[in-house]
């Protein structure tokens, strides 16, 4: 019996091999085989171009420990990624409640369109679009003026503010959509049985819709920590000089100094950091999930 069982998993996997070919194929192309050449770049006194002597060397790793700006960059970026989970959070559940158990019919296709609105435009378009929002003189500071009966100064653009709005309007939608496929799998009847047992919509909340719906929460924080620590386009340009974080001087060794070396190396350090805080939660996220 175990040799026909053996027999058979080796047959589905040389008949699912076609398949999965491309998907394996792809991502050694286009993330491992990056990623290597990365790694070897971290251990580099100069990248080699243009004829220039390289030797491999631990220096960049040590800048990070001997520098403490890039140690105070990475702790405001990783506080800025669980202040914009926990704004996700806040904003993205009650929506995902509202559209998996309140609206129904066309009210709920027409609001998760407009969730999803996002992922149809360009990032770049998305930021100015805010700037234009949040700047003196802009979308914003016109309305209320138009609408108040004083005049009040809105601006808010190049402070820590408008980057939490960019990074919050720009990865809220990934919240919405985990949730609300974890709400919607919850069974109505559940919540029919609490409530008809004189459980209160706040214990219902709590004790029963909260941890069912726990799983979502739990990719949807996931999915928006890890991008947000290393972003750079909203800090940047919502930011001003306020907007320095650790990906901003990552961008910046690529794209200004030119110095691939160290950049490679900070990306690589952001990278462990972040798997050290996923690996620390991880029994916290499986009890909860």
């Amino acid at each position: 019996m175990a040799g026909q069982v053996a027999t058979g998993s080796r047959s589905g996997l040389r008949s699912a091999l076609p398949l999965l070919l491309p998907a394996y194929l792809w991502l050694t192309v286009a993330i491992f085989l990056p990623l290597s050449a990365m790694v070897f770049f971290s251990f580099m006194t100069e990248l080699p171009l243009a004829g220039k002597v390289w030797a491999f060397t631990l220096d960049n790793y040590a800048t990070f420990f001997s520098e403490r700006l890039y140690l105070t960059l990475l702790l405001a970026s990783l506080r800025l990624g669980l202040e914009v989970t926990l704004w996700c959070v806040v904003i993205g559940y009650p929506a995902a409640y509202v559209l998996a158990k309140v609206l129904k019919g066309r009210s709920r296709e027409a609001i998760f369109l407009l969730v999803i609105l996002p992922f149809w435009s360009n990032g770049l378009v998305r930021i100015f679009s805010w700037a234009m929002v949040l700047r003196e003189g802009g979308i914003l500071d016109t309305a209320l003026n138009a609408v108040l009966p004083f005049k009040i100064n809105i601006d808010l653009m190049y402070s820590y503010p408008a980057v939490i709005i960019g990074l919050v309007h720009s990865y809220v939608p990934y919240m919405v959509l985990t949730c609300y496929l974890t709400l919607q799998a919850i069974d109505d009847s559940l919540i029919e049985a609490g409530r008809s047992l004189g459980a209160s919509r706040l214990q219902m909340l709590k004790r029963v819709i909260i941890p069912l719906s726990m799983p979502g929460l739990v990719a949807g924080a996931a999915l928006i920590f890890v991008p947000v620590v290393g972003s750079f386009m909203e800090p940047r340009i919502l930011g001003g000089r306020t907007g320095t974080f650790y990906g901003t001087v990552i961008e910046d060794q690529f794209v200004a100094v030119f110095n691939w070396p160290l950049g490679a190396a900070l990306s690589f350090i952001l990278l462990a950091v972040v798997l050290v805080i996923l690996a620390l939660a991880s029994p916290v996220l499986k009890r909860a999930a």
